[in-house]
């Protein structure tokens, strides 16, 4: 298979529309701008929709269209930009709609700088809008794993009529990697059901809403997509496990982070430190059973992010607390070195 050197932001561009991505629409944000750019040289090129809305707001509600008319719809964005489509994600998961959201994290809050962060887990996993829902939330770990998960994400958006998120950071967006691009099938799923794409008096009409006045009906929407969700739970989850088979001490950590932990690990290993490795590339759902295989003989658990501690929830709910778990983490932009985690290691009982 054909192998293309591609920086990140690129990469998930090019992925999107070979997975069928017909329409984008975005707005310029640091780190993902090449993202949109790319967009814009190939979409119209390869049969689809590019436009540059006005705002992150207009990009958002722009997908909400689309995606009701049983197109692949697409948006990118960061950090900030993502808190502005924050509304528009609800409406596009209340009215059952698949779409995918690339979120190209920066470091925050507010403005903060545009250096990588891992600052919004809780948002994309948590409450990245209001009322009883959730995303789908794809972690990658390198440019390869960005094409993958944009493909899968466009599948499972349709599959379960949700939105998906790929949540990665300005590291892998802006790193350059050798990547293949797999054969795509997207024409996989029949929207004939429920698309709003014209009826010419062959059907009944097609109504996208989520506006429900009678709490009773709301209710019952409600409950009906969170059964959806325990399907999802427990059937599309997705971890790695590193030199998990007889660590005393496991880690956990996603995305680009996990690139520094994993060398982290082979160092301790180097030392005659059992370490091992957790990396969920699913954080909604998070891969509850994976984690429970990875540290069944360790000891305790050590996460680490590029944030104040995000994920270390997550982990303590999926093991049920069985297990001490400690944090290390850098936020602001600042990407932690495999020797600052090999120190933790040994500093929380790593070392023999």
């Amino acid at each position: 298979m054909e192998r293309n050197l591609m920086k990140g932001n690129e990469a998930l561009a090019e992925a999107a529309i070979r997975a069928g991505c017909k329409c984008f629409f975005g707005y310029p944000i640091t780190p993902q701008t090449e993202l949109a750019a790319y967009m814009a040289k190939r979409m119209n090129k390869a049969g689809g929709v590019f436009l540059q809305a006005e705002s992150e707001i207009a990009a958002v509600n722009m997908v909400l269209g689309a995606a009701s008319t049983g197109v692949r719809a697409m948006t990118s964005s960061s950090s900030p930009g993502i808190s502005l489509k924050a509304e528009g994600i609800s409406y596009i998961a209340g009215s059952d709609l698949p779409a995918v959201i690339i979120n190209v994290q920066r470091g925050g809050p507010g403005l903060g700088g545009i250096q990588p962060s891992q600052a919004d887990y809780w948002q994309a996993t948590k409450a990245v809008g209001h009322g009883d829902f959730h995303l789908l939330v794809f972690a990658p770990a390198s440019v390869q794993e960005m094409v993958d998960m944009v493909v899968k994400a466009f599948d499972s958006a349709d599959k379960y009529r949700m939105p998906a998120m790929i949540l990665a950071d300005g590291l892998l967006g802006q790193m350059m990697e050798p990547v293949s691009f797999p054969e795509i099938n997207a024409n996989a799923y029949d929207k004939s059901s429920w698309a709003a794409d014209g009826h010419k008096n062959k059907r009944e009409h097609h109504i996208i809403n989520s506006l429900y006045l009678q709490p009773d009906k709301l209710e019952k929407s409600v409950k009906e997509r969170f059964e959806r969700y325990e399907t999802i739970k427990a059937t599309e989850t997705d971890a790695e496990l590193y030199l998990t088979e007889d660590c005393d001490i496991l880690l956990c950590a996603y995305g680009a982070t996990a690139r520094v932990v994993k060398s982290a690990v082979n160092a301790a290993r180097a030392e005659g430190i059992k370490a091992g490795m957790f990396r969920p590339k699913t954080l909604w759902p998070f891969p509850v059973k994976e984690i429970n295989e990875a540290c069944k003989t360790a000891s305790r658990i050590l996460d680490v992010e590029m944030s104040m501690g995000q994920m270390i929830d997550d982990i303590k709910l999926a093991i049920n607390c069985s297990k001490p778990v400690d944090f290390y983490g850098r936020t602001g932009g600042v990407i932690p070195t495999p020797a600052e985690i090999l120190e933790e290691i040994k500093k929380v009982g790593g070392a023999k």
